[in-house]
C-alpha cells in the first residue's frame, strides 16, 4: 500500500471544445490520475493528445468540462474566482517552454515581481529572490535583462520565479523544448536538485525522452486518454 502524500488527483476530467454550431472536439476523455508529494512526473505523448490541457486545467489556467481537480485536498474549481487566483498564485508555479520574462526587468526583479503579485512587499520577497536565483546557479546575473541571458539562462530564471512563492507544485509545459542540448541538460538536473532541496513536486509536460527517462514515473497520452 502506497502511504504517500496525493497532492493532485483528477477524477473523470473531461474537456470540450466547441468547433461549430452542432460539433464539438473532446480533446481529454475522462482522466483519472494521481500525482504524489515530492514526486518528478513527466506527461508525454504526440502532439494533439491533450497533454497540456491535461496541465492547464490542473493549474486551473482552464477549466474542465466536467470533472474535477483535487488539488492539495481543495476541489479547486468550487472556489470563486477570486479564491481561485489566490490558490493558484500560492500553491502552484509555472514553467513554460519561453521563459514569458518581462524584458524591460532583471532577473532579479522578474523573480520579486511574481512575489509581489501574490501580496509580498519587495522587502520581503527580494532576499528569498536573490537566494533562487544563486541557487539557479545566476548569482552573477542578477541585474542582467532577458535580452542579455542565454536562453538556458532565462529559463533558469524562469524556475526561480516559479518557485519564489514557495508553492507545492511547478507545472512545467515543455521547458526544454527551446533549448540546445547543453542547456536542456542542465535544466533538468537543476530540476532534480531542486525537488531534493525544496521537496517540490513537478508535473512536467515533454517530448525530450531522455527527460522523461529521468523522472520518477511517466504518464503517456494517446487521443485524451491515459494509456494503462
Amino acid at each position: 500500500m502506497d502511504n504517500r502524500k496525493v497532492i493532485i488527483k483528477t477524477k473523470d476530467l473531461i474537456k470540450e471544445y466547441q468547433i461549430s454550431k452542432t460539433e464539438k472536439l473532446r480533446v481529454l476523455k475522462g482522466i483519472d490520475t494521481e500525482i504524489y508529494e515530492g514526486e518528478v512526473i513527466s506527461i508525454v505523448g504526440p502532439s494533439g493528445a491533450g497533454k497540456s490541457t491535461l496541465l492547464h486545467i490542473i493549474g486551473t489556467l482552464d477549466k474542465p468540462t466536467g470533472g474535477e481537480v483535487i488539488f492539495d485536498d481543495e476541489d479547486v474549481f468550487r472556489l470563486s474566482a477570486n479564491e481561485l487566483a489566490r490558490f493558484r498564485n500560492t500553491k502552484i508555479g509555472f514553467v513554460f517552454q519561453f521563459h514569458h520574462l518581462l524584458p524591460e526587468f532583471s532577473a532579479l526583479e522578474n523573480v520579486c515581481l511574481a512575489g509581489m503579485i501574490s501580496g509580498s512587499s519587495m522587502k520581503e520577497v527580494e532576499p528569498k529572490a536573490r537566494e533562487l536565483l544563486t541557487e539557479v546557479g545566476l548569482g552573477a546575473r542578477l541585474e542582467h535583462k532577458p535580452s542579455e541571458l542565454s536562453g538556458g539562462e532565462a529559463q533558469r530564471v524562469a524556475i526561480a520565479r516559479a518557485l519564489v512563492n514557495s508553492p507545492k507544485v511547478i507545472l512545467a509545459d515543455e521547458p526544454t523544448g527551446n533549448l540546445d542540448t547543453r542547456n536542456s541538460d542542465e535544466v533538468m538536473h537543476l530540476i532534480f536538485d531542486l525537488r531534493k532541496k525544496y521537496n517540490r513536486t513537478f508535473v512536467i509536460v515533454t517530448h525530450n525522452e531522455k527527460f522523461a527517462e529521468m523522472t520518477d514515473r511517466t504518464l503517456k497520452m494517446v487521443d485524451g486518454v491515459i494509456q494503462k
